[in-house]
């Protein structure tokens, strides 16, 4: 099941509050394809999970809902937030060590 650090929870209830989805709300990921056929990854806030949605909870309460074959994928990761050299946050899927 995908790991949520603390950093990115807390990013994650910071996204919804502003998105003024807070309390059922969350980070959604699902897979997508693109124009050439590659699958990506697509990341929106989301008031509430979709149905057949796994719904990762963590210890502060922030969730992450992920469609089936996101979970499949995201099973053995980490997800968490970086900033880049002009402070930005961004999240980013890591392996689990």
């Amino acid at each position: 099941m995908l790991a949520v650090t603390e950093a990115a929870a807390e990013a994650i209830s910071a996204l919804t509050a502003q998105e003024g989805v807070a309390g059922n709300g969350g980070l959604r990921f699902a897979v997508r394809t693109a124009d050439d056929s590659q699958a990506a990854l697509a990341l929106s806030v989301a008031p509430e999970p979709s149905e057949g949605d796994q719904v990762v909870t963590s210890q502060d309460g922030a969730q992450v809902f992920l469609e089936p074959q996101a979970a499949e994928f995201l099973s053995d990761k980490v997800l968490d937030v970086e900033q880049d050299a002009e402070g930005q946050l961004s999240f980013a899927v890591l392996e689990r060590s």
